[in-house]
């Protein structure tokens, strides 16, 4: 049960923010303290993707695992308005897809850091998850995912 009125909770829903977030502060803070350039939310590339390494040809979307249902312990599913809910989720993967699939035909790389890597009980340091990124950058994979620590320990 909601502990707070339907106008109150649709205000604080309206009022989550799709850029900036904290996770996407710290992961940016983490690679510029290690060196790396980075340009933001290009509009250029489909899906305006959160981090743009255009030296490495490489798209970073920080996803929040809420939105983005990304199965872990932070994406849970609201109990009211399940069809309402399961609908919007849907439709947030498949955007993601469809704007991984065209940054991928445009040649180039693409890279999602799942919130609970940065935040959470799952989460590493921002310093261990920038390191993760810069060695995938400076390998030949073409689609890549960062995770939170599945065993709990940081």
């Amino acid at each position: 049960m909601d502990t707070v009125d339907s106008q109150t909770r649709s205000k604080i829903m309206a009022s989550v923010g799709q850029k900036n977030t904290g996770a996407e502060m710290l992961l940016r803070q983490a690679l510029h303290r290690r060196g790396l350039r980075y340009r933001l939310h290009d509009r250029s590339l489909p899906g305006s993707p959160d981090i743009v390494f255009r030296r490495f040809n490489t798209a970073l979307f920080v996803h929040g695992c809420y939105w983005h249902s990304h199965g872990c312990y932070r994406s849970t599913t609201p109990k009211t308005r399940v069809d309402f809910w399961a609908a919007k989720f849907a439709a947030n993967r498949l955007r993601d897809e469809r704007s991984r699939d065209l940054i991928l035909r445009r040649g180039w790389r693409v890279l999602t850091v799942w919130e609970c890597a940065l935040t959470g009980k799952l989460s590493l340091p921002a310093e261990a998850i920038a390191s993760q990124v810069e060695t995938w950058l400076a390998s030949y994979e073409v689609l890549g995912e960062i995770e939170g620590n599945p065993s709990g320990a940081g």
